[in-house]
This record gives structure tokens, sequence and C-alpha cells, in this order.
């Protein structure tokens, strides 16, 4: 019989393993939206100036999103994204709402930064 220890130390380095890859996906697909070039939009009304400023706009904040730290990412994205509370995003990571207002005031902070300077990928990098 298997020692419950064993077994969860291995299930928890399975799980890390899982998230440390999801992580690092992520990140190779917002890298990947930001060298995107040939986006295309079906439908009428989109002139081709506009359409080309909404591809640079994304590939923009593709890489802003790159760079910031998972856990402020992840905070962002939940706030603006997914339109959660503070309290609703907080229940959603397992930490304090304020903790939520501090992940959100330097991703805003970062992704400000690299949309006004348009530098992402010579900026800062954060994976983890």
């Amino acid at each position: 019989m298997t020692c419950p220890v064993v077994t969860r130390a291995w299930l928890f380095g399975i799980a890390t393993n899982l998230i440390r890859r999801h992580r690092r996906d992520e990140v190779r697909l917002y890298r990947a939206l930001e060298r995107a070039r040939d986006a295309s939009v079906t439908g009428s009304g989109v002139s081709p100036v506009d359409r080309a400023e909404a591809d640079l706009a994304q590939r923009r904040l593709a890489g802003a999103l790159a760079v910031l730290k998972a856990g402020d990412r992840e905070a962002l994205l939940l706030v603006a994204y997914g339109e959660l509370s503070y309290a609703e995003a907080a229940d959603a990571l397992g930490i304090p709402p304020g903790t939520v207002g501090s992940r959100l005031n330097r991703a805003r902070k970062r992704v400000r930064e690299v949309l006004n300077t348009g530098i992402a990928s010579k900026g800062r990098r954060h994976d983890g």
C-alpha cells in the first residue's frame, strides 16, 4: 500500500508541472499574438486602415500582457475581461481583495508603460 504523503506529494508535483506548462503556453500565446501580422476580419464596414490599427493595438496589448507577472495578469484579466468585482476576483484567486487591488495597480501601470512606449519584448519579462 502506498503512503498517502508520498501520493499527495506526487500529485502536487504533477499539478505544479501542469500549471507551469500552462503559464508558459499562455505567455507564448501572447508573444505570438504580438508578432502576428496577417489577421483578417470578414464583414463590411471595416476599412484596411482601421483593421491595421486594430491589429497593431491587439499585438501591443498581447505584448503588454506577456510581460506581466502571472498573478498580476490573472487579476487584470479576471477584473477587466471577466468583469469580476475585486471581491469575486479575490475569491477566485484565493487572495485578499486588497491584494487584488495591488496586483491590478501594478498590472495597469505596466500595461500603460508598454502601450505608451510600444516596447514589450525589450521590457522586463515576468513568466511566473
